[in-house]
């Protein structure tokens, strides 16, 4: 039974109220891919009656009113995507499909949903507690420079008039909020719980803020916004502090004050769930589907990827600099059990629409589940290394045991044809392990390859590679071998699709000349080329607004004008005829003339 989304579906159930009301800016999908679902469900578990307003009309206060004022608070999320990037293409062009939306049809949510949300619940009904979190609150926690207006945006808490904000995987604290709220406490009051932020002022100022210590004092917001040089040294500086300090075992409180006396005062992270919890939130009652109200307009697009995938583990130590992971989810992995996985699998089995084919069973990072050294329980994660990168550190424990024994777990489960792995390998880990990667580059090819293994070398220049946080181009190129040596043995015709960036922080128009070099002498020509895209939260979105490494203070190389992007663009897909006019002048900028007939014309390159 879905949750309610109307006063008839309330009436059903015997409410007068509910407890709390969820906003989102997707469709309303009872699944645990989507966080509305899994802080719903959580939270009916635990005896609150949880109301749903998905993709409210949010031109007046009148949508925000349907279920009528909850007895506890709102909760507020912009979707399972930042609602900018959403909404808008990184050429900043209004995206003509929405895929969290009935029907796919874009221009159900507005920009900056958060926002637009908590200002018309305020307009109907004032100081009701209003919370915000998922991801475009957890990214836009602080201070942060938002690629649409061009320019540093304060805290979401601050244009939202919130009282509370979320970041993080928010089970544990949602549910603390929800206890502290139905003890009778006020949400201006609840200022302790791990994983969240509050707006504050000093003691000095009338407000209840001390500051301590141990206390991270980041740069003013005023400091960090201002247009300059050293306004985006104070910048990378803030980023810098927030990026070594988001540890559940090592963080400490992070104070950023704002103009008027105000404080916007970041608790350390929660603890990730363990196993036993993770299991608990996917055994939820789930309808694992859209809610029936979509069904006339074809349901929501979004879940067909996800409906017969199954979430494995959470978190990520792979440290690409360009993925938001790190700051959301965390470094700190922890997986479910192999009972509660394959139970999962079961389920999918009864369902009519379920074929016999697993389209994932992964995460962030598919072969990552458990924590990346054994110091992380008692020391944290490392603040000043990363655990791959630039080459795996030697604390590492490389063990792909546990997945390989989930992996034929779910094949073994009646009714499962193939089980595939689609979100991503980390061909470095795969390497780093000596006793258990073979065996496990076996079994991939062997049972979870759809045809073509999708991996992410992102690029092959070592300045760019460095800059993103991935291994040398020479790491990859061994694994690829490896790969096709593997496909040879079993008698396979399986191929490879690499990913790559272009217009990374880091890279040049030489660069991407030769990146383009590089895929013709090993064929490894993309579909699809992804532009860099840059989102808060981000070590790579921190470069490309200040042309600083904020981790070494170096200035790096930022492509920002429309003709550069364009061209670093072309030279990836240099063998399309429509491309051959942009390459030809790319090379002719970079002075490699003797290239076009190379790259246009089919010409075999010799080193």
């Amino acid at each position: 039974m879905f949750l309610p989304v109307n006063r008839a579906d309330m009436k059903e159930r015997g409410w007068d109220r509910a407890d709390f009301i969820l906003v989102t800016g997707d469709a309303y999908v009872d699944h645990p891919s989507f966080g509305t679902a899994i802080i719903s469900r959580l939270l009916e578990s635990r005896g609150y009656k949880v109301g749903i307003i998905a993709q409210p009309d949010w031109k007046s206060r009148d949508d925000f009113m349907r279920l009528g004022r909850p007895r506890l608070g709102f909760l507020v999320n912009g979707g399972n995507v930042d609602s900018m990037v959403n909404n808008c293409s990184v050429t900043k062009n209004r995206r003509k499909r929405d895929s969290y939306s009935p029907g796919g049809k874009a221009g159900r949510r507005p920009d900056r949903a958060v926002i637009v949300y908590c200002n018309r619940i305020r307009e109907a009904y004032g100081d009701v507690p209003v919370i915000i979190g998922g991801l475009e609150a957890s990214l836009r926690r602080l201070g942060h420079y938002d690629y649409w207006d061009d320019r540093v945006r304060r805290s979401v808490l601050m244009d939202s008039g919130a009282d509370i904000l979320i970041y993080g995987m928010g089970e544990k604290a949602v549910i603390e909020i929800a206890e502290a709220l139905d003890s009778g406490i006020e949400a201006g009051d609840i200022g302790w719980i791990r994983g969240t932020c509050t707006r504050q002022r000093l003691d000095s100022e009338g407000g209840s803020l001390s500051i301590y210590e141990d206390d991270i004092l980041l740069p003013d917001f005023e400091e960090i916004a201002d247009d300059s040089e050293e306004g985006r040294r104070k910048y990378c500086e803030s980023f810098r502090m927030q990026y070594r300090s988001n540890d559940s075992v090592r963080g400490r409180r992070i104070i950023e004050k704002y103009p008027n006396g105000f404080y916007i005062v970041q608790n350390p992270p929660q603890s990730p769930l363990e196993r036993e919890d993770l299991d608990d939130i996917y055994a939820l009652p789930y309808m694992r589907n859209w809610h029936p109200s979509y069904d006339s307009e074809g349901g929501v697009p979004a879940l067909q990827e996800v409906r017969f995938s199954i979430t494995a583990n959470r978190g990520c130590f792979g440290g690409c600099s360009f993925c938001a992971i790190t700051y959301h989810q965390g470094r700190e992995v922890r997986s479910r059990s192999i009972e509660s996985v394959t139970e999962e699998a079961r389920l999918m089995t009864q369902d009519e629409a379920f074929k016999g084919y697993i389209h994932d069973l992964g995460g962030p990072t598919a072969n990552f589940t458990a924590p990346s050294c054994r110091m992380q329980a008692e020391k944290g994660m490392c603040s000043e290394r990363d655990c791959l990168f630039p080459k795996p550190c030697a604390a590492l424990e490389a063990d792909h045991t546990y997945y390989l024994e989930m992996l034929k777990a779910v094949r073994e489960v009646p009714g499962v044809k193939k089980v595939f792995i689609r979100s991503g390998i980390k061909f470095d880990y795969l390497l780093a392990d000596r006793e258990k990667g073979k065996t496990f580059l076996r079994e991939l090819c062997e049972h979870h390859v759809s045809g073509i293994l999708k991996v992410a070398p992102e690029h092959s220049c070592p300045q760019v590679l460095r800059a993103m946080h991935k291994p040398d181009i020479s790491v990859f190129d061994r694994f690829s071998r490896q790969y096709a040596d593997m496909n040879r043995k079993l008698g396979k015709k399986q191929y490879m699709l690499p990913y790559f960036i272009s217009s990374h922080p880091g890279a040049t128009l030489d660069d991407a000349v030769d990146l383009a070099l590089y895929m013709h002498e090993t064929g490894f020509v993309p579909d699809q080329v992804q532009d860099f895209y840059p989102t808060p939260g981000t070590l790579s979105t921190t470069m490309y607004y200040t042309g600083m490494d904020p981790l070494t203070g170096k200035k790096i190389h930022v492509a920002v004008s429309r003709e550069e992007k364009k061209m670093q663009r072309a030279l990836l897909h240099f063998n399309r005829k429509e491309n051959r006019k942009t390459v030809r002048e790319a090379l002719r900028v970079t002075g490699r003339e003797e290239l076009a007939d190379v790259l246009t014309g089919g010409r075999k390159h010799e080193r």
